[in-house]
């Protein structure tokens, strides 16, 4: 699913498991889509284990940390899973060709 906030210009794309919680999520801000999160949960789950949770961080991002049965005030759009994938792939390689 998509969400838009307008406050920052951002949309957000999800990922969704069947209990609710968000298992990737990315972040593009203002007109040109610019990605500034594109986080998945196992890999900050394995970045947390290693001790590399800041890095992650600072790079990926994080994801919601409420299941989306708990969110307040969003109105999102359903995606395929192509859609997302499609999004996902644009954002993880314009993020990983920054400098770290």
């Amino acid at each position: 699913m998509r969400c838009y906030w307008d406050e920052e210009d951002v949309w957000f794309y999800f990922e969704v498991n069947a209990q609710g919680w968000v298992t990737r999520q990315i972040e593009l801000q203002g007109p040109e889509l610019t990605p500034i999160a594109a986080a998945s949960l196992d890999e900050w789950q394995q970045a947390q284990d290693a001790g590399l949770l800041d890095e992650y961080d600072n790079r990926f991002g994080i994801t919601a940390e409420l299941p989306v049965s708990e969110w307040q005030g969003h109105d999102p759009e359903q995606l395929t899973s192509e859609e997302f994938e499609e999004v996902w792939d644009t954002a993880r390689r314009q993020i990983s060709a920054r400098p770290a």
